[in-house]
């Protein structure tokens, strides 16, 4: 049985409280625009432009 892909559900990344948004995934800073970062266990990555930031320990 095969399952259909739901794709990115991007309003899961985001909070809304009363008139304010606010965003709860990082932002790449290359790509901006709505292009949001994979957290991992020691790292941050873009999947689009593959721009990584290392978490600090």
């Amino acid at each position: 049985m095969a399952t259909k892909n739901k794709g990115t559900q991007k309003h899961n990344y985001y909070k809304v409280e009363g008139d304010k948004v606010e965003k709860l995934k990082k932002e790449c800073p290359r790509c901006k625009g709505g292009v949001f970062m994979a957290e991992h266990l020691n790292r941050f990555a873009c999947g689009k432009c593959g721009y990584t930031e290392f978490k600090k320990q």
